[in-house]
């Protein structure tokens, strides 16, 4: 039994061979077969593909330069009004309300007049006073200077006859020594008598002068009394726009107290702030006189034409303005602030425009500046940020340029040096590209306008 089942055993071995053996050549087979069909792949062909890109034809031009900037439009000439004299206010206008236009010489309000008015009449009746005392004294002086003579006189008659009655005694014995003694008293008391006089004529005209200086005093007191009169009525000093008011009827004021704030609207002006690169290189200044004193600050500017647009209308509504003169340089910030004024004519604007100009419109500015000779304008996309410009040679192939920029203004950049006449360059935006790459050009501008 035992024998039996080691041959059934080894039966089945052998069995299990053969069948892996079989399984084995039926796939080395098969594989062969599939092996034998398969086609070779073909041999892949490299060739370049070009990058299509937009150019355009750089030629130089002359540009003229427009700084552009902002600013808020406020009137030239704001004045706060307060009194000058205290008081109850008595009147205001009926109109004085903020944003009201009153005309020049009209009240707008006024003071109590009364107390001023008695200080007035006290004034000129000092003054009459003082006029009365130095009339009178003038009076006196053509009086005693008549008397003087008088006097004078009658002691010239009274030395004769004394020197006569003095000789005839010593010399004749004639008349007696009290009648020479007589004689001597009438003299002597004539003498004073003109003396006196001579003296105080000689004092009147110190005595005048301190009257004419006291009534100069009394005049001026009389001119300060009718201005503090004046002072109680308040007028506009130009055609004004009230911007502000503080005051009412039956309101105890003081000098000093603001009250009103008033605008002359008749000339706007801007504080526009420019770079100070950009404005020291483009701004246009006038040549300095050589006859005048040289100062250490800046020429005057040309009053060029400045075009001036509301930045909430967007209708396309402008107005014109002039350049004026250079403000201040901020050496934090590195700007210069220039003034640009409208005159009210200006400020009304012309053909449909409905609104004017007024001060409080947030505005941008063009300022025309100088113009760059010789120069390529291109979009700003087409240089880099490291100022290179990607140019395409006679083989259409890339190559890079490094140029000078002169100016970025809008969605322009001007180049001064780095490109010649008939360049062509590519306008399409490029990241890092690879030099000599094949291109493959779509469009062609001129004049490096953008291709639409």
């Amino acid at each position: 039994m035992d024998s039996k089942q080691q041959r059934r055993q080894k039966k089945h071995v052998m069995i299990r061979v053969t069948i892996c053996v079989l399984i084995l050549l039926i796939g080395w087979a098969g594989m062969n077969v599939l092996a034998n069909l398969k086609q070779p792949p073909a041999e892949a062909k490299t060739e370049e593909r070009p990058i299509k890109v937009q150019t355009t034809t750089a030629q130089p031009r002359d540009y003229p330069v427009i700084i552009t900037g902002f600013g808020e439009a406020r009137s030239l000439t704001v004045v706060t009004i307060s009194p000058e004299v205290s008081g109850r206010v008595v009147y205001t206008h009926p109109t004085l309300k903020a944003g009201q236009q009153i005309p020049v010489g009209e009240v707008m309000f006024q003071i109590d007049p009364a107390d001023y008015e008695a200080r007035l009449q006290e004034a000129e009746a000092g003054v009459a006073q003082w006029q009365h005392s130095v009339s009178r004294l003038k009076k006196q002086l053509a009086n005693d200077t008549q008397r003087l003579k008088t006097l004078e006189r009658s002691a010239h008659l009274a030395k004769t006859e004394f020197e006569r009655i003095k000789r005839l005694f010593g010399a004749d014995r004639v008349g007696t020594r009290s009648g020479v003694d007589q004689a001597e008293r009438a003299y002597n008391s004539a003498l004073d008598q003109a003396d006196q006089i001579s003296q105080a004529v000689s004092l009147y005209p110190f005595w005048i002068r301190e009257n004419e200086s006291s009534l100069l005093s009394a005049k001026a007191r009389l001119a300060m009394a009718e201005t503090n009169l004046s002072r109680c009525t308040v007028r506009a000093p130009f055609d004004a726009r009230i911007k502000s008011v503080a005051v009412e009827t039956g309101q105890y004021v003081s000098p000093g107290q603001n009250l009103l704030t008033l605008a002359d609207d008749t000339v706007l002006e801007f504080e526009i702030s420019l770079d100070s690169r950009d404005a020291s290189r483009w701004l246009q200044f006038e040549i300095p006189v050589n006859d005048r004193k040289p100062t250490a600050w800046f020429a005057k500017l040309k009053p060029v034409d400045c075009t001036i647009r509301w930045t909430e209308d967007k209708s396309g509504a402008w107005w014109t303005g002039i350049l004026n003169r250079v403000v201040e340089l901020d050496p934090q910030t590195r700007t210069f602030t220039v003034a640009v004024q409208v005159t009210a004519t200006s400020a009304m604007g012309k053909g449909k425009q409905i609104l004017p100009l007024v001060e409080g419109m947030f505005c941008t500015v063009d300022i025309p500046g100088w113009t760059m000779r010789d120069v390529y304008r291109l979009p700003r996309q087409a240089v880099s940020f490291e100022n290179k410009v990607y140019l395409v040679n006679a083989n259409n192939r890339l190559e890079t340029a490094d140029v000078r920029v002169e100016r970025i203004e809008g969605d322009y950049v001007y180049i001064g040096q780095g490109l010649n006449p008939g360049d062509t360059v590519i306008l399409t935006r490029l990241i890092d590209p690879l030099e000599n790459t094949l291109l493959e050009i779509a469009d062609t501008a001129a004049n490096g306008e953008p291709v639409s």
